[in-house]
């Protein structure tokens, strides 16, 4: 049973890593010309289709390594759902500052960068303190032990798309 864990972690880390490999090349092909306005459409509604998408994984992934019984089902993904819909909001204003930097790229000064990296920290600590808060919720209803579960599991699958658009994006020049 724990090896199916692992290779159903692996195989959602993997939909993650080419999911967000997408995301960033969209993001890093902004840095070439102006998208017009169908672009920009078709962007959102290919994003918004990969979200469903990770979305889906992501619940598969949760629901065979937490090992709810029915009553624990019952009470996580409540919370998971507002946890995610906050989550949503936060990772549109992630998406919002790459698309700014791209649009930047070429022309950036001291100033524009400024904002962005002081953007970037600012989302960091307000999805830290969301998870903290949601972990919070997770113990209170659950116990120490699920919430440190889905601490984990949540920071593991954040890590992995973190890093895949951090290094599909150019560095500042």
């Amino acid at each position: 049973m724990e090896a199916k864990k692992w290779i159903l972690a692996a195989a959602f880390a993997a939909a993650f890593f080419h999911t967000s490999i997408i995301l960033a090349q969209q993001a890093s092909s902004d840095i070439q010309p102006a998208a017009t306005d169908s672009q920009e459409n078709n962007v959102r509604a290919y994003v918004e289709l990969l979200r469903v998408d990770v979305k889906t994984k992501k619940t598969a992934i949760f629901t065979e390594i937490m090992q709810f019984n029915d009553q624990q089902a019952a009470k996580f993904w409540p919370i998971y759902n507002e946890y995610d819909i906050e989550l949503q909001k936060l990772n549109d204003q992630k998406l919002a500052g790459i698309q700014e930097y791209a649009k930047n790229y070429g022309n950036m000064t001291d100033e524009k960068a400024d904002e962005l990296a002081t953007l970037a920290l600012e989302l960091e600590n307000k999805r830290n303190s969301l998870k903290k808060a949601y972990y919070e919720k997770v113990r209170e209803q659950l116990g120490g032990i699920i919430a440190a579960r889905f601490l984990q599991v949540e920071n593991q699958l954040l890590m992995v798309i973190d890093l895949q658009i951090a290094s599909s994006l150019p560095i500042v020049e």
